[in-house]
Formats: structure tokens, C-alpha cells, sequence
């Protein structure tokens, strides 16, 4: 079989990657329940879990219950002293043998393999998102990525069957040069599909903060090189190990810049809950400041002040909402109000995803958005950007309102109504700003349990055709004639 090509760096690449420094990270990790089970975690940490949990966790072991098949159990030590005095943040990384009790859900969430061109690279709108790893520094339980985590067979859409595989850069970067030079080529808009250039690039995963500085680089500087316009980074990593953000990292950024001053830079981070952040009282009450803000761990401070003190760096936060975690309207209020006083953003608050087990985490769709709506009273104008956002198989869609009252005179709506509006496509933007409205199920938590429901759907969320990924521009970059 003949031997891949290698990427090979353009000159001012590897003037860039000459730049990066690759520090170690101790982490302290603590992987799995086995350390658990034979007493051999840490001294302070073994109460973790009680005696009782950890006898049903390990009566589950091998039977199709088992906690750890379906997600790895993974924290590091700085995750833990935050949450060993926070029930919310045991939730994120604790396993819990509920999580097995309903394994309805789907293997590819959103189908999103279909808008796959190459390996570990999906296309949708005008961004492409790259799995970079498959790992983070601890592991959510209701991670949206539990299949690639997990390492779990997924069916294609042509029938084959195999793990979800990682991004390289020379494919990718192949991809996006193909796609942008036949858009480019007709005017701005795919003839295919109309889509725009592949402008922006995610880096995603897993999270690809564990990864080596080099790494992360050898990405950056290619993405670069290869024509997009911004790069995001999406990382959980500044709530389970901050001081990974340090001297080393915040250099390559400024390298980058320097090297690339054309090109964006969006980190997006992933605070579930303030509690991950904030310092408490012994009463649990939230430390203050001498004016009465809320008092930051100085390790996370330091790390988000190294990246907002960099203006051309934008910082945003999203987090889904969870059930038992951050279900809580005077959470996400805390929570808002301490992020955007440092200067992140709150980008989207998530209804939860269609994963394996997705009931055991999600919340009701309507409650999700009362509690939005309900903790974003009392904050100001530019607190309350985030909005509550639901990833159908057609595109991103927003919650956009529930009411409580009948209109008068239209059928289903007795008991008020709920409103989705469409903000993405998965291929172009046509339907953007389109509305469903559905009467109210309050115990709905997908869209299937408003099927019976639907009052008026312009968007088409209830007549989803699933994509013929043959029939969209999936062609290899060798197929495309470059530069023609």
C-alpha cells in the first residue's frame, strides 16, 4: 500500500514552529474507577466515592450497564479541590450508575460523519470542526463526544462501520484549498452546494489543549497557510487544569499573530457552572472582593487574564445545560455576570444532545429555556447575549420563545406554544431565520416528542430529509482540479 504524503511546511511555517517551547504538564490524573476499586487513588481522594457507589459501580462491570464502556472515567487533581465541595461539579465528572439505566440515543449525533469530506473533519456552514484528539484532561459524563471518547464503531452512512477517526493536516488542509479555489471559481458560492469559502476552522476533539504546544502549532500555522480566515479552539481545559495556559502557550499565540496578523483567533471555553471558577466561603457562600465581585481562583484568573489581555483574542464561553449540574437559573446568573466582568463572553447556553443515554443528563427543552430566560433577569444588556440553542439535524436552531397562554382561535395551542427558529444551515443559510412553532409538551427533551405538536414548521425541523452525502461535495482534493 503506498505511503500517505507528508504535509510539508511552507517557510514562514516553520519559522513559527521554530518559536514554540514545549513544556510538560502534570496534571495529576486520576484515570478510571480501577484505582478506586483497589484503594489505590490518592490518600484525600478515595472518598471520592463512598463505599456504596462504588460496590454498584462495580456490580455493573462487564454487564451492558457498565458505566466506564460507555464513558471513560477520567479527573485531574486542580478538577477535583474544586469539586469536592460542589455537588454540581461531581455531577460533570462522576460517574453514576443512572447513566446506564435508558442507552436510547444516537451513535453519530446530529449525523454528523455525513458532512465528513475526509477523516475527522466535519463541514457545515461557511467552518469546518476538526477532531484533533480524542481525549480531554477529565471527562464530562455528558459529553457530546462520547462516541469519539469512547472510541466507539460507528455505521457510516454507506453501511461500513469503524471508529470515528482523527484529522491530519494535509488532508484538511488539501480540502480546504480544493473547496475554496471551486468557490472562488464561481463566485463565491459552491456550485454544488451552495456554500461560501471554508473560511473559519475549529479545533476541536476531545480537547486539543492536551495536546503538546508543537501540535496545536503545526495545526495553527497549517490552517494558516492553507487560506482561512479565523481559527477557533474550542477547550474545557481552563476549569481542569488552568496553568496550562502559561508563559509557553500565550508565547506561541503572540508568535502566531506576529507571523499571521491576517488571521483570527477565537478561543471558546467551557465553564458549566461558576463553582468551577470561584472560590467559596466555608458556608458556601462565593468569596468577594473589596467591591463585591466575586472572587476568582487566582490559577484560573491568571489564565484568563493571559488570554483577554491579548485584544486580538476573542473569548467566548458555552455550556449545555444539565441536568443537576447547572439547571439552575441563579447559577447561569452567577455565572454570566463573573465571566463577562473579565472579559469572555457568553457565546450559547445548549439544550442537550441526542447521545447514548442523552436522558439521563438533558433537561426538558421548555424548562432548559425558562431557566435561561429566568437567570438572565437582573443582568445587564451586554450580560445576556447567550441564547439557548439546540442542534438539529438540519442546522444549529435557537429557542427562541415559550409562552403560556392560548392563541386565540389556532388549534394545539391551549396550553401555549413553543418556538424554534433556525440560525444554520448544515450546507448554506438559506432557511436562516425560519420558525417552528409547536404546542407545548413540557416533558419533551428532543424534538421527536413534539411530533404530534407541529402548528406551523416554514424551517422543515418535522420534514427532515437526512443529506445524500453523495450528493453533496464530498469529492477528494486530487478529484478537484486546483487552480483551473
Amino acid at each position: 500500500m503506498a505511503r500517505a504524503e507528508r504535509y510539508v511546511p511552507a517557510d514562514r511555517e516553520k519559522a513559527f514552529l521554530d518559536t514554540i517551547e514545549n513544556p510538560k504538564y502534570d496534571r495529576q490524573i486520576i484515570n478510571g474507577l480501577k484505582p478506586f476499586f483497589q484503594n489505590k487513588a490518592p490518600e484525600d481522594i478515595k472518598s471520592f466515592y463512598s463505599a456504596d457507589e462504588l460496590s454498584v459501580l462495580a456490580g455493573l462491570r462487564g454487564t451492558d450497564r457498565d458505566v466506564e464502556a460507555r464513558m471513560p472515567v477520567k479527573m485531574t487533581r486542580h478538577f477535583f479541590e474544586m469539586a469536592k465541595h460542589s455537588k454540581p461539579l461531581q455531577r460533570i465528572i462522576k460517574a453514576n450508575p443512572d447513566e446506564t439505566l435508558n442507552l436510547a440515543g444516537s451513535e453519530d449525533p446530529g449525523h454528523q460523519m455525513d458532512f465528513a469530506p475526509v477523516e475527522g473533519l466535519l463541514h457545515k456552514y461557511e467552518m469546518g470542526l476538526l477532531y484533533s484528539v480524542s481525549t480531554c484532561s477529565a471527562h464530562c459524563r455528558f459529553c457530546y463526544r462520547e462516541e469519539l471518547i469512547s472510541q466507539k464503531d460507528i455505521e457510516r452512512q454507506d453501511g461500513t462501520v469503524a471508529k470515528k477517526g482523527l484529522a491530519k493536516i494535509k488532508e484538511v488542509t488539501d480540502y480546504i484549498r480544493a473547496h475554496n479555489t471551486v468557490v472562488a471559481a464561481n463566485g463565491g458560492l459552491h456550485p454544488d452546494t451552495g456554500r461560501e469559502k471554508l473560511r473559519e476552522i475549529l479545533l476541536s476533539g476531545g480537547d486539543p489543549m492536551v495536546l503538546p504546544n508543537r501540535k496545536i502549532g503545526s495545526w495553527m500555522g497549517a490552517l494558516a497557510e492553507s487560506g482561512v480566515e479565523s481559527i477557533r479552539l474550542g477547550s474545557k481545559e481552563m476549569s481542569f487544569h488552568p496553568k496550562r495556559f502559561d508563559e509557553a502557550f500565550l508565547s506561541m499565540l503572540d508568535n502566531f499573530h506576529e507571523t499571521y496578523p491576517e488571521v483570527g483567533f477565537r478561543l471558546m471555553i467551557h465553564f458549566n457552572h461558576p463553582d468551577e471558577f470561584l472560590l467559596k466561603k466555608e458556608d458556601g457562600s462565593y468569596q468577594t472582593n473589596p467591591n463585591g465581585s466575586l472572587k476568582w481562583h487566582e490559577d484560573t484568573l491568571r489564565a484568563i487574564e493571559g488570554v483577554t489581555s491579548r485584544g486580538w483574542v476573542n473569548v467566548e464561553n458555552q455550556a449545555p445545560i444539565i441536568k443537576g449540574i447547572n439547571d439552575d437559573p441563579d447559577a447561569l446568573r452567577v455565572m454570566q455576570r463573573a465571566l463577562y466582568r473579565v472579559g469572555v463572553g457568553n457565546h450559547y447556553f445548549f439544550c442537550g444532545r441526542d447521545i447514548v443515554a442523552y436522558r439521563a443528563f438533558n433537561v426538558p427543552i421548555e424548562t432548559a429555556w425558562n431557566i435561561l430566560n429566568e437567570s438572565q433577569k437582573g443582568l445587564s444588556g451586554v450580560e445576556t447575549h447567550a441564547r439557548l440553542s439546540i442542534t438539529h439535524y438540519l442546522g444549529k436552531t435557537e429557542v427562541s420563545a415559550v409562552t403560556s397562554k392560548p392563541i386565540p382561535g389556532v388549534p394545539g395551542t391551549e396550553n401555549g406554544v413553543l418556538i424554534f427558529k433556525i440560525l444554520r444551515n448544515a450546507l448554506d443559510a438559506p432557511d436562516r431565520g425560519k420558525v417552528c412553532i409547536v404546542g407545548r409538551n413540557p416533558d419533551a427533551i428532543w424534538f421527536d416528542d413534539y411530533e404530534d405538536r407541529v402548528i406551523f414548521d416554514e424551517a422543515g425541523l418535522f420534514d427532515y430529509v437526512r443529506v445524500d452525502k453523495n450528493t453533496i461535495e464530498l469529492d477528494q482534493p486530487m478529484d478537484i482540479a486546483v487552480g483551473s
